[in-house]
């Protein structure tokens, strides 16, 4: 999960304003209409409460052996899963100190604007303790226990702890780097885990679920992207650091988008409101509480980044959405009432309205001015 985050109405991708000195995962573009105009007066009309109707909870139980059968074979055994020492050097051994000399020199290549990126995307990986207490809430992924052996507390469990090592592999890749400010960085983790965020999802499951398909698509895209730019400055090593992240980012996505195509078997009508519910939302992605303790706009500047260098953009956020689409056939499905067939016809016409500001998004990315970063010792990028 883990990596990058919000926009109000009007706003194009990038975010360019926060309210508060803690603003962070990827920022998503939301419904792109003034908030005073009809169109976003109906769009309101659309959006459910987030809560959860006592019948859903029920078929959410009801599809508990299907959950065991399609959603936790998605769990890798820990015997079998990859595990940070195997990619970073090996301590115990007689030639860590040259390992680490290696990683060094290797690094000495990457450029501050790609350090940017990779520790934007490892700082939203390390406040997993705030996503699982997220989780946690919910009626139905709820573990009562600690110990639950519901499918949806096991793969609650199952995917905190694959997530876990993702922030743990970056963070000492970046710290034996010796490339960044390691204690701004973990300042920064402290100050978005302490702040917390509101993913919008409330109690609701059929939000949630949707919610986390698209982060871990967006977050898989950012690893991977980030991984291209390791090989481009010759890292190979980071390079399959962050690919194996974003292999493990597409089988959780795998996970909760088979939740949802689910949701739009049994209950389309709903799961179609959900959709149109967390796009025309403010959809905030995990790391919306990004402040280092000094930069009150760290977001905003972090995002012109990860724009720039590729990491992560509109025609991502594009892409994504025509993504889903395809993938819960959502021009084809039937059965929907009238707000169902409101929110259809807003989520089919959205990736072409996003596909206007393309153009303007990245033009002002690309024209921000240099500013100082506190992750790399306050260099400007």
């Amino acid at each position: 999960m883990c990596s990058i985050q919000s926009i109000p109405s009007l706003a194009a991708f990038p975010k360019m304003a926060t309210n508060s000195p803690s603003f962070s995962k990827f920022s998503m573009a939301s419904t792109l209409v003034h908030s005073g105009s009809k169109e976003a007066r109906d769009l309101k009309k659309v959006s459910y409460a987030n809560s959860m109707a006592p019948e859903k909870a029920e078929l959410f139980k009801s599809i508990e052996g299907w959950a065991r059968d399609n959603i936790l074979p998605l769990l890798k055994p820990v015997e079998k899963s990859w595990q940070p020492g195997d990619l970073l050097p090996d301590s115990p051994s007689e030639g860590f100190f040259e390992q680490v000399k290696e990683l060094r020199e290797r690094a000495k290549e990457i450029p501050d604007d790609c350090l940017v990126a990779i520790v934007g995307n490892m700082i939203t990986e390390e406040a997993l303790p705030m996503y699982q207490s997220r989780v946690s809430t919910m009626d139905v992924f709820r573990d009562e226990t600690g110990r639950d052996e519901t499918p949806w507390a096991i793969w609650s469990r199952g995917w905190s702890s694959e997530e876990n090592r993702h922030g743990d592999l970056l963070n000492k890749y970046l710290y034996l780097s010796g490339r960044v400010d390691i204690q701004q960085v973990e300042r920064t983790i402290h100050h978005m885990i302490s702040s917390g965020t509101n993913f919008g999802c409330g109690d609701n499951p059929y939000h949630f679920t949707v919610y986390t398909s698209i982060q871990e698509r967006a977050t898989g895209i950012a690893h991977g992207n980030t991984a291209k730019l390791a090989l481009k400055h010759g890292d190979s090593k980071l390079a399959q650091v962050c690919g194996t992240i974003a292999a493990d980012e597409k089988r959780h996505e795998t996970a909760y988008s088979r939740i949802v195509g689910k949701l739009f078997e049994l209950d389309p009508n709903e799961a179609m409101v959900a959709f149109a519910d967390m796009l025309k939302m403010r959809l905030i992605m995990p790391g919306d509480s990004m402040y280092d303790g000094q930069d009150e706009h760290l977001f905003d500047h972090a995002t012109n980044v990860w724009m720039r260098t590729g990491v992560y953009t509109i025609t991502d956020y594009i892409n994504i959405l025509k993504h889903f689409q395809s993938l819960w056939n959502i021009e084809k499905v039937e059965g929907l009432k009238n707000d169902g067939k409101f929110a259809q016809d807003y989520i089919c016409g959205l990736p072409e309205r996003v596909g206007k500001m393309e153009e303007r998004a990245m033009a002002r990315a690309k024209q921000a001015p240099a500013v100082p970063i506190s992750w790399i010792f306050n260099r400007e990028v």
